[in-house]
């Protein structure tokens, strides 16, 4: 650890947030949710500090974490690499960053007296903490360059519903039609019982990202039945929000969408499609794993700091199980205008 100091880079600075992003691309285990992008976007759509991390050395920087300080009044506080992301973590170049981050990490939390410092993770990184690794599963696959393979590499009977959402004349739009799809997206978060992100927040996400982020929308005979916000990194697609109507399940629009995103990713020269996390046994699992992707963990480490046990703010607590009910039943524009001021303490 010796030579190694902690500095706290910004992302409105463009040398600093250049260095920060060279080295999350350089890293093999780097993904979006660790670009220094993050910061302006959830600072300025929710009000959480975000802090850059950098262990530095003579020779640059080696080793990166990004936390998020989330505050709750309904949820525990807590610092977390990456809030409203699926990975996160940090990036090191050797054990002794990795060390120097923690320590860091870990007074930063004890300073902000949160509940807990939490790092979202593909492989476990701290034997010793407590971990999570059986709530969540994300969802990673290589594709071809070539859309028959990928075609191929459906399972049949998920095939057939692709093969007959083309055969239906569905129609797709790729661009970034946020007032299209905020509607699909909020119907479809409502119907779950989850509450919706603010439009402003997308906005943000949507600007920050540029052309590292597009919205594909599906329709039939011009009504949208369904539609998706993906992000791009490195040779990786990520289909990170989607959304649709009822009726999209009926005519195959969702399978049509993600196919659509698959399509156009392999035709711009990506080979790896990250289907993003889901909640172990939950019917977004299922859908995934009968599209031919296998699940892997999604490793959450803590480190308690003021909180007693490791937080469960999943739906599938049953301690939230009324209030989810409940929100199912309220009409869309109330849970519209309720949503984001709970979403904002989800995280």
């Amino acid at each position: 650890m010796s030579g190694l100091y902690v500095a706290r880079l910004d992302a409105a600075d463009p040398d600093q947030r250049a260095r920060w992003d060279a080295y999350v691309h350089a890293h093999p285990e780097g993904t979006v949710f660790h670009l220094a992008g993050w910061q302006p976007v959830l600072e300025g759509a929710f009000g959480h500090r975000v802090y850059l991390l950098a262990a530095m050395a003579n020779d640059g920087i080696r080793g990166v974490l990004p936390l998020v300080h989330k505050r709750s009044r309904l949820f525990d506080t807590a610092l977390i690499s990456n809030a409203f992301c699926v990975y996160g973590g940090p990036l090191v170049a050797d054990e002794a960053a990795l060390a120097t981050l923690d320590a860091a990490a870990a007074d930063l939390a004890q300073r902000l007296r949160v509940g807990h410092l939490e790092y979202r993770l593909r492989r476990p990184l701290h034997p010793a903490w407590p971990c999570a690794a059986n709530r969540h599963a994300t969802f990673r696959k290589a594709i071809s360059g070539d859309h028959d393979a990928n075609l191929k590499a459906i399972p049949r009977k998920q095939r057939a519903v692709v093969r007959k959402a083309i055969a239906a004349g569905l129609e797709t739009h790729a661009g970034h039609d946020l007032d299209t799809f905020y509607d699909l997206y909020a119907e479809s978060v409502r119907n779950l019982g989850t509450p919706v992100f603010a439009k402003d927040y997308l906005r943000r996400l949507l600007a920050e990202f540029g052309d590292q982020a597009e919205i594909l929308i599906v329709s039939k005979d011009g009504r949208p039945q369904s539609g998706v916000l993906s992000l791009f990194f490195r040779d990786e697609v990520a289909p990170y929000y989607g959304g649709g109507r009822p009726e999209a399940r009926r005519t195959g629009a969702n399978d049509l969408m993600y196919w659509a995103v698959m399509r156009r990713a392999a035709d711009a020269g990506y080979r790896l499609f990250d289907f993003g996390r889901s909640k172990v046994d939950s019917g977004a699992y299922h859908f995934k794993k009968n599209w031919g992707f296998a699940p892997a963990p999604l490793y959450h480490e803590y480190k308690l700091i003021t909180a007693d046990a490791v937080p469960d703010t999943t739906p599938a607590n049953p301690k939230y199980s009324l209030a989810i009910k409940a929100w199912q039943r309220l009409p869309l524009w109330l849970a519209n205008r309720m949503g984001p001021v709970l979403a904002r303490g989800l995280g």
